[in-house]
């Protein structure tokens, strides 16, 4: 099915993502997570996920970073895509894109209920975030646990063949000129990048390619099993390593034009949320995410609800469990997340 098919059907959410290879999507310690701005741009940013049993997949984000959640309540159209195998145990894992249609309830979540495995996965698989519960690091790292859920209802799935099994592009020099282009710097720190523009019907699409600078902008593969249409587009470039630790991640916004040689991305700004990866950036970090969290609880009146300490803890230190029965107190399973 193309991803350009999102018209919900009897089918449910189950029945779609079991078209995927779940142990292989599991195994993924991040995706792209994709979701419309105001303007109708795609914007994608590097989040982890875990899958439920009936079938949908759920994601969540800090105050802090609530951006997407906002973006899901004006237009529930989403796509997802694996394909930054970091850190799962396949060497050449396919890709794994999923369309479909997200809700984000303006309830703001304290504490893990709700969404216990997946804080049990970013636990295990990231363990030094397990450092922000201690008590030296809670007045500063308070912001990070006040989370939103967003759920996504799985209505189309396209698995492609691993990025290292398609061929090798010829290496060609940059053109002169095109350093000055938005974003050359950070797109050509990393080999690939993925892509985020819209379907015929407007929803978002994500493919990762390999973006090649030209006078005109950047040139794009993009495979038959995306359909993209000229308009508002992005570039997104993260790495993280084998424990999701040392992240970078930055947003390249631009148009997606047909060219004679090809789909080119034309750039006009970039977007760096946690900063360019320098030491200086962590406090000038710390203090925007303060203040984005204040500033999203003002806004609806709301106080700043008490972190439970305990039940993360619980959680992340098996065997410690201080919450009552059925509200966490399992062994930790694997699993995954971020921002």
């Amino acid at each position: 099915m193309s991803p350009s098919s999102r018209t919900p059907g009897p089918r449910t959410a189950m029945t779609v993502l079991g078209s995927a290879p779940l142990d292989v999507l599991d195994a993924y310690r991040t995706c792209e997570f994709a979701t419309l701005g105001k303007d109708g741009t795609p914007l994608a940013w590097p989040t982890a996920v875990a899958r439920r049993d009936d079938g949908t997949l759920l994601l969540t984000t800090s105050l802090a970073f609530a951006q997407k959640a906002l973006n899901v309540r004006r237009d529930g159209r989403v796509g997802l895509l694996f394909s930054d195998p970091t850190g799962s145990g396949l060497d050449f894992a396919p890709q794994v894109f999923v369309g479909g249609r997200a809700q984000c309830p303006d309830t703001v979540m304290a504490g893990p209920r709700g969404a216990e495995e997946y804080w049990r996965r970013l636990f295990e698989r990231q363990p030094h975030s397990r450092a922000y519960l201690t008590r030296p690091m809670r007045p500063v790292m308070s912001w990070y646990y006040l989370r939103l859920l967003i759920t996504v209802e799985p209505e189309v799935v396209v698995v492609r063949p691993p990025l290292a099994e398609l061929p090798d592009l010829p290496v060609t020099a940059a053109p002169a000129g095109t350093e000055a282009l938005p974003g050359a710097a950070q797109l050509a720190g990393l080999p690939t990048a993925v892509l985020a523009a819209r379907d015929a019907s407007g929803a978002p699409v994500l493919a990762r390619t390999r973006p090649r600078p030209t006078a005109a902008g950047y040139l794009v593969e993009v495979p038959e099993d995306c359909p993209v249409e000229p308009g508002p587009a992005s570039l997104l470039v993260h790495r993280h390593d084998e424990l999701l630790d040392h992240m970078y991640n930055a947003l390249v916004r631009g148009e997606l034009r047909r060219t004679a040689a090809g789909w080119v991305v034309v750039p006009s700004s970039v977007v760096e949320p946690m900063g360019s990866g320098r030491a200086s950036d962590a406090l000038r970090v710390l203090r925007r995410t303060w203040r984005s969290t204040d500033r999203y609880l003002a806004r609806r009146g709301l106080r700043r609800p008490k972190v439970q300490w305990d039940r993360f803890r619980a959680l992340a230190e098996p065997g410690k469990e201080s919450a009552p029965a059925g509200r966490g107190a399992r062994p930790a399973a694997k699993g995954a997340p971020h921002h």
